[in-house]
């Protein structure tokens, strides 16, 4: 571990994307940490191609599509035992700038909790987005923020740093989400632990190649977290 910054990287057919959004992380000197899930497209051997080219990089391998919560959590394991001290959550698509990242660290490190890249704060702002996206991932703020009474303006984004202090008191093993869902629920686990989440303008920019991964089904389940921890049905059974 380099810095003690660890940027996460899950990804599912991200080949045409995946080195670009490397290399503009590895120029800042942060260590990589591709999750990939069995991509058909061959993202998983560009991975191992990178982690054989520079010892900053390395690939988590996993044998079926698990869920992008889920794939977080592995990494998170991974990086608290191997002495990481900040942990970011980054697209691998290209959509998360490499230039907003600095920024969203030294937040996190000087919050001591969370610091969320947000879109939705002044300064923030979304690049090639059509109206309903925006309409869709506005009105899930709106929902998250009136069910759970969070002020955080952008409880969705996937952009974002943790604190080593904050995951270990947080209890991964009682996360419920394993899907999109997982970006909400981090947050409000973390206010309601009583840690700083502080939000960083960004420019957001829709990606240039493959598709979005968010499904209706994604939506769905999202909804339905949301409201299970709103009735205090928080925990796994």
């Amino acid at each position: 571990m380099t810095d003690g910054v660890l940027v996460v990287l899950p990804t599912f057919n991200e080949v045409e994307n995946l080195e670009r959004v490397v290399g503009g992380v590895r120029q800042l000197g942060h260590d990589v940490l591709i999750v990939d899930d069995a991509s058909p497209d061959g993202t998983g051997e560009l991975a191992d191609r990178l982690a054989a080219a520079d010892k900053g990089v390395r690939v988590l391998h996993r044998a079926r599509k698990l869920g992008l919560g889920s794939a977080y959590e592995a990494a998170f394991r991974l990086g608290l035992k191997d002495g990481a001290e900040l942990f970011v959550e980054m697209d691998a698509d290209g959509s998360h700038l490499a230039s907003d990242l600095e920024g969203i660290v030294e937040a996190a490190r000087r919050s001591g909790g969370l610091a969320i890249g947000s879109r939705y704060v002044p300064g923030g702002s979304i690049v090639g987005w059509p109206y309903h996206r925006w309409l869709l991932s506005w009105g899930a703020n709106f929902y998250c923020r009136a069910l759970l009474g969070l002020r955080t303006r952008d409880c969705t984004s996937g952009y974002r740093c943790y604190t080593r202090d904050l995951l270990t008191h947080m209890g991964l093993d009682d996360v419920l989400s394993q899907g999109y869902s997982f970006q909400i629920e981090m947050v409000w686990r973390a206010r309601r632990l009583g840690y700083s989440v502080v939000e960083v303008p960004i420019r957001f920019e829709d990606r240039v190649a493959g598709a979005s991964k968010v499904s209706r089904g994604e939506v769905r389940r999202a909804l339905w977290t949301v409201l299970r921890l709103r009735l205090g049905r928080w925990k796994k059974v």
